[in-house]
């Protein structure tokens, strides 16, 4: 579990793809033992392999294909966070490091000192997760959403995490991570659950015939 508040940036060293699928990919970032998860751009993964401050991890094909690991290359800067302990401050919000889909980049403008950010989503169905004033993880940044379209959102960006994230590196058609706030998929599911409870409650209720 993860709050999306970004530790710091890394840079790739190099992504070696598989021929029968999935990658692994070596990262510079802080010293990490073998074995514990990091957050790359969102995506949990799990420390392989250790050389100094170069961690390697595997990425298996179903990742490559939900997320933007797959695009990435040497020299490219990636979003880094470790995950919560019961010490830590909660200044986002609760990010599992499970994308759910990926959105392309498709407007960058300014006002004032913020940097408003326009994103269209990939997989539209994910769009019922994303609400004005509500949290979404854009490549693991905890954010805001502003304003919300059939396919598309919104979010501004303050000064500080446009210097500390690869936000800054991102131009237009630049593929991002998207994870959805998971209190809007539970509150989903048990809305499920009770819509097919009470149908099934009305077919076992036995009908009166009042004539």
């Amino acid at each position: 579990m993860f709050t999306g508040i970004i530790e710091a940036t890394g840079v790739v060293e190099s992504v070696q793809v598989y021929p029968e699928g999935g990658a692994r990919l070596a990262v510079r970032a802080f010293p990490m033992t073998v074995g514990e998860s990091l957050a790359i751009n969102g995506v949990c993964l799990t420390v392989q392999q250790v050389e100094d401050d170069l961690l390697y991890f595997d990425a298996v094909p179903e990742t490559l294909r939900r997320t933007n690991l797959g695009d990435l290359k040497g020299g490219d800067c990636v979003n880094l966070e470790r995950p919560l302990t019961p010490e830590s401050r909660l200044g986002g919000h609760f990010v599992q490091g499970h994308v759910d889909t990926t959105a392309r980049l498709i407007e960058i403008r300014t006002d004032g000192n913020a940097r408003v950010l326009k994103f269209q989503l990939d997989d539209t169905t994910y769009m019922r997760y994303i609400a004005p004033k509500g949290s979404i993880a854009v490549d693991g940044i905890s954010l805001t959403v502003v304003e919300v379209g059939a396919d598309w959102f919104t979010v501004w960006i303050i000064p500080h995490t446009w210097a500390v994230t690869n936000l800054a590196h991102r131009l237009v058609g630049a593929r991002v991570n998207i994870e959805t706030d998971i209190l809007a998929r539970y509150v989903e599911r048990l809305l499920e659950a009770r819509l097919w409870n009470d149908t099934v409650l009305n077919a076992q209720s036995p009908q009166i015939d009042l004539q």
